[in-house]
């Protein structure tokens, strides 16, 4: 597929080549005068500009130069760093038809095992991004974090306010799992939240992310694509979006889900909307979306590949579901029964993951959770995320 005819070239200056040996701009290839080699790559960054599903319409500037700006004269990471940056998506001539362009793009990318970095565009983008999971032909898993959740009925709603209720209605159906994470409690609909928690996903509020931001990584862990709004960063830290918000993630907690999102051996796709660069006068709001890219490209080359559960890096455990709480130590994995669910744990990264099989017997998925899992478990409590997944396996 000849990506070319989809983007046009950046300008010298966004990634200057007389930068310092050690930044990333001496390791990216971008696309100037020649298109990159995306088949080569990791990762690549596309750079996007298009405002049509939102009601403020565009900024004054292309907010993914403005990052670009920023993010290549980052250090370069310890991997390494197999980066493309494929220029600037060229919007089609409907909305509708960039989404198809982003869905071509992006199955092309994942058929190549190619990371697409995608940054800026209003967030109902990330449809296009979602369409591409399609042609997977498998159920899929994806986390979006903002601070709403855009689940407005499409009637009288710009896409930027309804992209996600699309696509949890999007038929035919290849979705498994959903989370949202960092959303503002007083800015969701109760009913929304109400309908999440019917379609049995799992939602994480800013408290509770700011509470403890290591409930956070398992489900990132368990997303093949994460979607990021830069309005669930607080003003203050990231003052890129309209209107402002001083409540909301902050820099290190998103840089912090960046690192978990790109650590994720199964996520494939990694985008970050909504930053509007005429709301940004000192470029603050830049550097921080360039300081999450960067963190994500950084745990991507942590990737430990850990899928082999039965494997010697693996170590494997049971906790009965039935009888009194049990506060002994974590004993290995003997048999397994009705009254148990067994846990596996990473001895390289100290990872969790949790075994469900559905009442039928007929169906199983391994799904990340974390060690308080284990502990309730432990304690005769079926954890929470157990009985959700037993409610999406049928």
């Amino acid at each position: 597929m000849n990506l070319a005819i989809f983007f046009d070239p950046l300008t010298e200056e966004l990634v200057s080549a007389a930068s310092a040996p050690t930044t990333l701009a001496s390791y990216v290839t971008p696309f100037l005068d020649t298109f990159p080699d995306w088949r080569a790559a990791d990762l690549a960054v596309i750079g996007l500009d298009e405002w049509r599903g939102s009601a403020d319409g565009p900024p004054c500037g292309h907010g993914a130069d403005a990052v670009r700006k920023c993010l290549y004269q980052l250090q370069k990471g310890s991997g390494p760093c197999r980066l493309v940056d494929l220029g600037n998506l060229r919007p089609g001539l409907t909305l509708e038809d960039t989404y198809q362009r982003l869905r071509e793009i992006i199955a092309a990318l994942l058929e190549n095992n190619t990371v697409p970095l995608l940054l800026g565009g209003s967030h109902d983008l990330d449809y296009g991004q979602f369409l591409a999971y399609e042609t997977l032909e498998r159920p899929i898993s994806f986390a979006a974090i903002d601070a709403r959740v855009d689940m407005a009925e499409p009637e009288g709603a710009v896409p930027a306010d309804s992209h996600l209720r699309r696509m949890l209605l999007h038929e035919p159906s290849f979705l498994f799992n959903f989370a949202q994470l960092a959303h503002q409690q007083y800015l969701v609909a109760p009913d929304v939240l109400a309908a999440l928690e019917k379609l049995h996903f799992e939602t994480l509020r800013v408290g509770q992310v700011r509470d403890d931001i290591r409930q956070a990584e398992p489900l990132l862990r368990q997303a093949d694509f994460v979607s990021v709004d830069i309005a669930a960063l607080r003003w203050n830290d990231a003052p890129g979006y309209y209107p402002a918000n001083p409540f909301g993630l902050t820099n290190e907690e998103a840089a912090k889900l960046a690192w978990y999102a790109g650590c994720n051996d199964q996520l494939t796709s990694f985008g970050l909307y909504g930053y509007r660069p005429d709301y940004d006068a000192h470029g603050l709001a830049a550097m921080v979306l360039a300081t999450m890219l960067w963190y994500f490209v950084e745990g991507y080359y942590h990737r430990r590949r850990e899928t082999d559960f039965r494997g010697p890096s693996f170590v494997r455990y049971a906790a009965g579901l039935h009888g009194p709480p049990d506060y002994s130590p974590l004993e290995e994995y003997a048999e397994e029964g009705p009254d148990r669910i067994v846990f596996y744990k990473s001895q390289q990264t100290d990872r969790w993951w949790m075994e469900v099989v559905n009442l039928a017997g007929n169906a199983k998925r391994i799904v990340p959770c974390s060690y308080q899992d284990y502990l309730h478990a432990a304690q005769g409590d079926v954890p929470h995320r157990w009985i959700l997944t037993q409610a999406l396996l049928g």
